[in-house]
């Protein structure tokens, strides 16, 4: 096991061979465009007015280069303690392969894609984080549409036979969890019908997400098992050019707010400025497109540490909508130090607005 994952660890850091430091600043998404240009790659990129497609969009896409299937959750122990907890699986392509071919013989130890899947759980100011690391088809990782299944090992998320539920199951060094997720809303699309553009000159991603799950079940940290509940964020996204040269690193934030509202917002980090977008979603729904010149984000307060210096705290605002926050993360470290370090944390929502959500910090240094 332990051979296997320094073999994958090697292939995803020689897949981009000359370009590994950038991509470990910006992250695992950042190696979607660190391979030349999409054209001619034989990958295809997302473009407006593709459209989504369900159930199968909820599986692989393996003519684009990356995609990530990602939970963030805002729960409360049985007495009130806020608990948050992260899971995602990432998928990436080494090379494209055509949407009706059938996937490879894993006898012959295919080499078309890598998988990475990410854990965590923060909780009274400490912070849990774990990796796994796969080769793709051969059976270690995986995801299918119908019936909904991502897989890497024996950490899963698939839904529940003969329910409307999903269940998710990470074991870890020291911690672990089990929950059962519900939608109580339908997919929101975020962009133009689910293109979500991530920079001024139009390169982008396909992008949707489930914005209101419920979530109960049990956190095991250390000799305690605690019961919790509360709300959770999915967001589905994948693309073959996520950044474009120039880009640092991002900011992205998903709040739920006491009022019923949602709210999605990012900023791409770029020479001379920055790109921002955003969703913003009534409590019946209904989603209102953002663009730069429609919210602001600005740091208002830093954390630093040995791994680096990140905004922990945030000025959002949104004037047509008399939205005027501050989002912070509690006090603690919350970097995820794997092989592509990124701080990811639960935050606080205060302001014209109050409420929960969770903040993820990518392309600052070490």
């Amino acid at each position: 096991m332990r051979a296997r994952f320094a073999f994958v660890a090697w292939l995803l850091t020689a897949a981009v061979a000359g370009c590994s430091d950038a991509s470990k600043e910006t992250g695992f998404a950042g190696l979607a465009q660190q391979v030349g240009e999409v054209d001619d790659s034989g990958f295809l990129q997302p473009r407006p007015g593709d459209p989504l497609v369900f159930p199968d969009d909820w599986g692989p896409h393996p003519q684009h280069r990356i995609e990530w299937w990602y939970l963030t959750a805002n729960l409360e122990t049985r007495d009130g303690k806020p608990l948050g907890l992260q899971w995602t699986q990432f998928r990436q392509s080494l090379q494209p392969r055509p949407a009706e071919s059938k996937a490879p013989d894993p006898e012959a130890w295919p080499l078309e894609a890598a998988w990475m899947a990410h854990g965590a759980v923060s909780f009274e100011g400490e912070h849990g984080f774990a990796e796994k690391l796969a080769r793709g088809d051969v059976g270690h990782a995986g995801a299918t549409a119908d019936p909904f299944r991502v897989w890497l090992d024996d950490w899963r998320l698939e839904a529940v036979p003969g329910s409307d539920k999903w269940r998710l199951q990470v074991t870890a060094d020291g911690w672990s969890y089990d929950l059962q997720l519900t939608g109580t809303r339908d997919v929101v699309a975020h962009g133009v019908e689910g293109f979500s553009a991530k920079s001024a000159s139009g390169e982008g991603s396909m992008y949707f997400s489930l914005v209101d799950l419920q979530i109960g079940g049990t956190v095991t940290l250390g000799d305690r098992t605690l019961e919790v509940s509360g709300k959770g964020w999915f967001d589905r996204e994948w693309s073959s050019q996520f950044l474009k040269a120039g880009q640092q690193g991002w900011d992205w934030f998903a709040l739920h707010l006491e009022d019923g509202h949602k709210l999605m917002a990012f900023r791409l980090r770029e020479d001379g400025g920055a790109y921002s977008s955003g969703s913003w979603i009534g409590a019946d729904g209904q989603l209102e497109a953002l663009d730069r010149d429609d919210l602001t984000l600005s740091p208002i307060r830093w954390h630093e540490s040995q791994r680096g210096r990140v905004p922990v705290a945030w000025r959002l605002t949104i004037p047509q909508h008399k939205v005027d926050l501050t989002v912070a993360a509690p006090p603690g470290d919350y970097w995820n130090t794997g092989l592509y370090p990124y701080w990811e944390s639960p935050v606080s929502v205060a302001g014209s607005h109050k409420g929960v959500g969770y903040m993820e910090l990518t392309g600052y240094r070490e």
